[in-house]
């Protein structure tokens, strides 16, 4: 059974059938929010960046949300093929202490995970933001009005108000949250940016980890990170929130090809249209994208017949073993999504691409 699937824009669909993929076609590389879901993607970015792109001359732009943000800031180590392992072995490995039968309180989950995040990077600011090739970009969610900082009341009643006001159109949730993307500051970020409300700040050594923490911080799981150095005050969360799947205008950009490595076919905008199927379509703005992604019937070969996700942490329980071994398993098979990238490189007919939808 073939793991992988790949769907293409139209551009894109025109440029494989022509020419395949090279190297040299890359100009950037989005990476998705979605917590354990992006695990499965692990053997893909070590395929991609410690051998596939490893020897590329040309800039490449990495961008990401959440664990995908982690993800890129990982792809800018210098030894990313060994930084990846790492980093699956860190993610399936967490614990936080809690009562039982409570969830951890969210000031320890982000004390934990802030901690982490020192110890990955906390030497390597200087290789992360100098790498000769790739240039990162980092997307957060930063609170307006009543999201402006964080608190028991205001901020459940803020995404109450930014949740409705999406339901009625994308860009009006700018009026509670705005997008800001700590950006490397030697190349900007190739795409046009009109979509919805965005800040750009200059990406340097003291705002890498507080931007990389506050885009993985989910609310009410994780704390928001206030005042990060080099951007406008207020509470920043989850870079996921207002761009979940990075659905952005890719089409925009001079040249060049966007290879996406997706745990899902679709690109879907924010973390609050996951319920809004309309908008969940494809649009001229993945004109030049090319979508990696596992098929369906493989996913039903993983444990439990699924990714991994977050509502493993309740299905498991203190079981820590447990979901670590399922975890642990799923990566390992989800080495068949790299093999069928690499055979379908060296033989486009081996997968069939279809067109994105």
């Amino acid at each position: 059974m073939q793991a992988l699937q790949i769907h293409a824009g139209p551009r894109a669909l025109r440029h494989l059938r022509e020419r395949g993929l090279r190297p040299d076609d890359i100009r950037a590389i989005p990476a998705a929010a979605g917590g354990p879901k992006g695990l499965i993607l692990n053997p893909l970015d070590r395929f991609l960046f410690g051998q596939w792109l490893a020897k590329s001359t040309h800039s490449v732009h990495l961008l990401g949300a959440s664990i995908g943000a982690r993800r890129m800031a990982t792809a800018c180590l210098p030894d990313p093929d060994a930084a990846f392992e790492q980093l699956a072995h860190d993610y399936i490995g967490q614990t936080y202490e809690h009562a039982p039968g409570k969830p951890p309180k969210a000031s320890r989950v982000s004390e934990v995970f802030g901690a982490k995040l020192a110890e990955r990077f906390g030497l390597c600011e200087a290789e992360v933001l100098g790498h000769p090739h790739y240039r990162l970009h980092v997307f957060t969610s930063r609170g307006r009005h009543l999201l402006g900082r964080e608190g028991k009341l205001r901020t459940p009643l803020g995404y109450l108000g930014a949740f409705a006001t999406n339901a009625l159109s994308r860009k009006a949730m700018g009026g509670w949250l705005e997008r800001v993307i700590f950006s490397d500051a030697r190349e900007p970020l190739p795409v046009h940016l009109k979509d919805f409300r965005t800040h750009v700040v200059p990406l340097a050594a003291n705002n890498l980890q507080p931007s990389i923490l506050a885009s993985c911080s989910i609310p009410f799981w994780l704390q928001a990170v206030h005042d990060i150095p080099g951007g406008p005050r207020g509470a920043y969360w989850d870079g996921g929130i207002t761009d979940y799947h990075l659905h952005l205008d890719y089409a925009s950009m001079h040249e060049g090809l966007v290879l996406y490595p997706h745990f899902q076919k679709t690109v879907i905008p924010g973390w609050l249209d996951k319920a809004l199927r309309h908008r969940h379509r494809a649009t001229a703005h993945l004109d030049n994208v090319i979508v990696l992604s596992p098929r369906a019937e493989w996913i039903a070969t993983l444990p439990d017949a699924k990714l991994p996700d977050r509502n493993d942490f309740k299905r498991y329980g203190d079981d820590l073993p447990a979901r670590v071994a399922a975890w642990s398993r799923a990566v390992a098979e989800s080495r068949r999504l790299a093999d069928d990238f690499a055979q379908w490189l060296a033989r486009p007919g081996s997968i069939e691409v279809q067109p994105l939808a």
